[in-house]
C-alpha cells in the first residue's frame, strides 16, 4: 500500500482544490453543472470527495475556472489517480465508510477506544469474536471479508514507511473477554508483542482515573503529510461513521486525546499492567459481582 497514493485522499484532495479554483472564479455549482449538463449534486459530491470525477469532466470544470496549463495538468493526473482501485476495493461491499481509504494515506493516527482493541491491533480470532457480535446478521462471506480487511490494514504498522500509531484504551477493553479466555489471552500477548514496535504507542486509562474526558465515545484522529492534505476526525458508528474537518472540530478533539493520555498511565505501566491480565485475567478474578467464564 503506497501511503501517499490512496484514490480516497486523492479524490478528497482533488475535490478541495476544484472548490478552492471554483469559489476563486465566483462561479457558482449551478453555473458549473449547467455548462457540464449534469446535476448540482455530482458537481457537489465531487467537491466534497464522494464521487470520483472523470480526468474529462476536471479539464472542463478548470476550463470554466480558466486556470492555468499547469494546474490543469496536475489537477487531471489527480483524477486519473483517484479513479485507480484500491487494495480494499474488492470489498467494497462491507465497508461502510472512506475510512480504510483514508487511514491508508495518513502518516499518523491516534485513537481512544472505550470497547474494543482497534482493528490495527486485532488478532484474526478477536476480530472475528467481534464482528460475529457486532454484526449478527451478517452472513459467513460478509464476516470473512471484514476480517481479510482488518488483517490487510496491518501491514500499515510494519511497511517501509509505517503509519505512528498511539492508541489509548480505556482499561474496560483489556477486561473483557472477547471471544472467551483463550482467545482474549492470545489478544493480551499480541498488543504486548505490537506496542515494541518503535511507531506504535500504547496507554491504558484504568477505572482507577475515574470519570475523564474520553467519556463521550471514541474517536480517531487522522494526520496526513501532504499540506494539501487536512486532517480529519472520524467517530465510528453502526452505519458507517462521521468525519469531522472543521479546524475548531480537530482543535477540540486534539485536545481531549492530549487530556485522555495524560490521565492514562504511561506506556511502560500500561504494558506492565496487559502482562498482568495475561496472568491473572480480570474476567476470572473471584471479586467479580456477574457472571464471567
Amino acid at each position: 500500500m503506497n501511503q501517499h497514493r490512496s484514490p480516497t485522499i486523492r479524490r478528497r484532495r482533488l475535490g478541495v482544490e476544484l472548490r478552492r479554483h471554483r469559489e476563486g472564479a465566483r462561479v457558482t455549482i449551478d453555473m458549473v453543472a449547467e455548462r457540464l449538463g449534469c446535476s448540482t449534486s455530482k458537481v457537489s459530491r465531487i467537491e466534497t470527495g464522494h464521487t470520483s470525477a472523470t480526468p474529462g469532466d476536471v479539464a472542463a470544470m478548470l476550463d470554466i475556472y480558466a486556470v492555468s496549463d499547469e494546474v490543469k495538468r496536475e489537477l487531471v493526473q489527480i483524477a486519473r489517480e483517484a479513479r485507480q482501485k484500491g487494495w480494499w476495493h474488492p470489498f467494497s461491499p462491507v465497508l461502510t465508510s472512506a475510512y480504510v481509504g483514508l487511514e491508508a494515506a495518513a502518516r499518523s493516527v491516534r485513537t481512544y477506544e472505550s470497547q474494543v482493541i482497534p482493528g490495527l491491533l486485532q488478532s484474526e480470532e478477536y476480530a472475528i469474536a467481534v464482528i460475529r457480535a457486532a454484526r449478527p446478521g451478517d452472513s459467513v462471506q460478509e464476516i470473512e471479508q471484514r476480517v481479510r480487511v482488518r488483517m490487510e490494514r496491518q501491514s500499515l504498522l510494519i511497511q517501509d514507511d509505517p503509519i505512528d500509531l498511539w492508541v489509548v484504551l480505556d482499561e474496560a477493553v483489556v477486561s473483557r473477554p472477547v471471544g472467551g479466555d483463550d482467545v482474549m489471552r492470545d489478544q493480551l500477548a499480541r498488543l504486548i508483542t505490537t506496542a515494541q514496535l518503535p511507531n506504535v504507542t500504547l496507554q491504558i486509562i484504568p477505572f482507577a482515573a475515574g470519570a475523564h474526558a474520553g467519556m463521550d465515545g471514541t474517536f480517531a484522529i487522522l494526520e496526513f503529510e501532504e499540506e494539501g492534505d487536512a486532517d480529519v476526525v472520524f467517530t465510528e458508528n453502526a452505519t458507517g461513521g462521521l468525519f469531522l474537518e472543521k479546524t475548531e472540530e480537530l482543535g477540540k478533539y486534539i485536545s481531549i486525546f492530549e487530556t485522555i493520555r495524560t490521565s492514562a498511565l504511561p506506556p511502560e505501566e500500561s504494558i506492565g499492567m496487559i502482562h498482568m491480565l495475561v496472568e491473572e485475567p480480570l474476567w476470572k478474578s473471584k471479586r467479580r459481582v456477574s457472571g464471567s467464564i
